[in-house]
């Protein structure tokens, strides 16, 4: 993967999402608003992105985009249970038409037994009320697990909820 992927990856996203007269948001956690770079990266994405939300902590996942503190008590921030909510807290805040959400444990430290560094957890959900969340397990270090994050959220947007 590389940062020329996730380039191209975020001019095909703008093209079907302005093709189709959708917006995206992003709820980001270890990739730190990655994501919304690389879509603004895009000449003329404020065409199909009006905001994004960088949710580091718990405490901003729950007052920005209204995940639960029973649930981040209960699963943790890297967890299906909350990119689901990220993902859908975004979507409403932002009014838009897609979301995707990613939580994850980039390392070098954090990690454990049932979470190793590498785990993340995506969560995606639009406006039909479709919401999918999928956990991936990459390897590499800090930089390469978060630029591996951001191409998967993209990837995936386009292939489960854009291609047509």
């Amino acid at each position: 993967m590389s940062e020329k992927e996730l380039h191209q990856l975020s001019i095909d996203v703008g093209q079907q999402l302005k093709t189709q007269g959708l917006w995206i948001t992003c709820a980001e956690s270890c990739t730190g608003g990655w994501v919304a770079k690389a879509i603004t990266d895009i000449a003329g994405s404020s065409a199909w992105f009006d905001r994004g939300f960088v949710t580091y902590s718990n405490a901003a996942k729950h007052d920005l985009l209204g995940v639960s503190e029973s649930t981040l008590n209960t699963f943790g921030a890297v967890s299906e249970e909350v990119v689901r909510e990220m993902a859908q807290g975004a979507l409403h805040a932002a009014k838009a038409n897609l979301a995707l959400s990613i939580s994850g444990i980039a390392g070098p430290d954090g990690g454990s037994i049932e979470k190793p560094v590498g785990t993340v957890w995506f969560g995606f959900a639009d406006s039909t009320g479709r919401v999918l969340a999928i956990k991936q397990v990459f390897s590499g270090d800090r930089e390469s697990v978060r630029l591996q994050a951001a191409v998967f959220s993209l990837q995936t947007a386009y292939n489960e909820f854009l291609k047509k």
